[in-house]
């Protein structure tokens, strides 16, 4: 479609929808429903792109910004007002004007570049899309020669139109001169006092003009949505169509309708998809990838050949290279796995790199949030990460490093070592007999017990204390018998004379005396 402006009416308050948001800002598959509509009409490449906005302007301005231009209705007065307030900052352009709906998202591009064709084709000055649906309150009226008399509101019709059951659409193409003079002849005459943009119908064929209705072949497209059941039912539609897509694109889906899948997920050829599956987000998914039932996978990447599942859980920013496994119970945060390596199941990879070839045993966790921050860790190609074992970040375990299992490593591992840090194991015989108040049922060999496999090989052998030679035990007989031959040898041997004692030196001071 060439030389065609778009407006696009999202100034309902949308008061049904029971909602603090916008009305236009509630999702299908992952999208709000205007950004469905604005996608749609960015494929016919519009000169201009206008967005008429209402109460909520700010908060759909804001998620918008710089895909389209806006402009204000301050007081909704019907259809025919709000184009009449997108004027303005149309101008005087040329070629067509297409109208369309904010709250409309299931209108496909195919489907509008078919009412253009029909409006060129037939040299038409209005082309007015209209569906056999009993969903749709605004009924088509033709004239004796099967054209387009007028569009009738339901509020505004008569027994007699409310039984026409084809029903207008509310998506027009217009010849800009025709909308031009077509907005300066409304008026509100009529039960609701506001202005019909279906005024311009009448204005159009009371003056001659062509005016062609193109129905549409699937009427759930035109789905309007203004309660939270119209919302699922229209989510509904849109995962049917986003899983047709991908089937014809050459991926399997073992039941389509179980799967969830947001309308931004690209998925390679040869994929299988299993029940029960959701994915969301921007995610992308190579060729030949397996993606077993109940997992949910969030704005990541697989690479091909990548098996994952069942109820394994991808968060945002997961990157999975080529022939990665990702068993069932395991969550992957934030992480880039490299080819070849495995987590098979109930384990924690969350902030870490993660090199080629690596293996996460069962139970292993990355522990990368200390209550305060986040921090990373690195794992190296063709490193083992033993059962139960915790790398608690931020750690490098590098190549070929292998972390014993139990253990919480808090340091960094060498190539090629063996990281062992845990407790070594302790076996107290007989304990739980003696605390049931039985007799043990095995008895205490008396040989040291408790060291693994494991222990053994990676920790050093303690040195033995050197052993002491137990005290010779003496009997109260051989005391006996020992104290008699100290007797015998005694009375044997014959008595020293006792010496005498030399007398001692007199001082000089009893000299002295003795002389006197």
């Amino acid at each position: 479609m060439s030389e065609t402006s778009v407006i696009v009416l999202a100034a309902g308050q949308g008061t049904r929808m029971k909602s603090r948001r916008a009305k236009v800002l509630h999702e299908l598959c992952g999208v709000p429903m205007l950004g469905h509509v604005l996608r749609n009409a960015k494929r016919l490449d519009p000169d201009r792109l206008i967005v008429v906005v209402g109460k909520d302007a700010d908060e759909v301005k804001e998620r918008f910004a710089g895909e389209a231009e806006f402009v204000l209705q301050a007081e909704q007065n019907g259809t025919g007002h709000a184009v009449l307030v997108a004027q303005p900052a149309l101008g005087e352009v040329d070629g067509d004007v297409l109208v369309l709906y904010g709250d409309t998202p299931l209108l496909s591009p195919e489907t509008l570049e078919h009412m253009s064709k029909v409006k060129r084709e037939r040299n038409a000055d209005l082309a007015v899309l209209t569906a056999r649906t009993k969903n749709i309150p605004g009924r088509v009226a033709r004239d004796e020669n099967g054209r387009v008399s007028r569009i009738i509101e339901a509020q505004d019709a008569t027994p007699e139109e409310l039984e026409l059951e084809e029903r207008n659409t509310g998506v027009y193409l217009f010849s800009a001169d025709l909308l031009r003079d077509g907005l300066a002849s409304l008026t509100p005459d009529n039960a609701q006092g506001e202005l019909y943009i279906t005024d311009i119908v009448g204005f159009a064929v009371e003056r001659g003009l062509r005016v062609e209705a193109v129905e549409i072949d699937d009427p759930d497209e035109c789905m309007g949505i203004n309660t939270r059941v119209e919302l699922a039912d229209a989510t509904a539609y849109l995962r049917r169509r986003i899983a047709r897509e991908h089937m014809a694109a050459g991926v399997t889906f073992i039941d389509p309708s179980s799967v969830y899948i947001d309308a931004d997920v690209e998925i390679g050829r040869d994929s299988i998809i299993e029940p029960g599956v959701v994915i969301t987000g921007p995610t992308r998914i190579g060729e030949g990838v397996h993606v077993k039932s109940g997992c949910v996978l969030e704005d990541s990447q697989l690479g091909d050949g990548v098996v994952i599942g069942p109820s394994a859980h991808l968060r945002p920013g997961s990157h999975l290279g080529a022939g990665v496994k990702i068993g069932n119970y395991v969550e992957v945060k934030n992480s880039t796995l490299g080819a070849g390596s495995k987590a098979a199941h109930l384990g924690y990879i969350g902030d870490a790199d993660v090199g080629e070839g690596v293996n996460f045993s069962c139970g292993a966790i990355i522990v990368n949030y200390d209550g305060y921050k986040k921090t990373r860790s690195t794992i190296g190609d063709g490193a083992f990460i033993g059962c139960n074992a915790n790398i608690v970040s931020p750690v490098e375990v590098e190549p070929h490093g292998f972390v014993a299992a139990g253990s919480t490593i808090t340091k960094n591992v060498p190539e090629d070592a063996l990281a062992v840090a845990r407790d070594r194991q302790r076996n107290i015989e007989g304990w739980v007999a003696r605390r049931e108040g039985r007799k043990p049922t095995r008895k205490p060999t008396g040989k040291p017990s408790g060291t693994d496999a494991a222990s053994a090989v990676s920790a050093p052998s303690p040195k033995k204390p050197a052993r002491k030679r137990p005290a010779k035990k003496t009997t109260k007989k051989k005391a006996g018998k020992k104290a008699a031959k100290k007797e015998a040898a005694k009375k044997k041997s014959p008595k020293k004379a006792a010496k005498k004692k030399a007398p001692k030196k007199a001082t000089k001071k009893q000299a002295s005396r003795k002389r006197r």
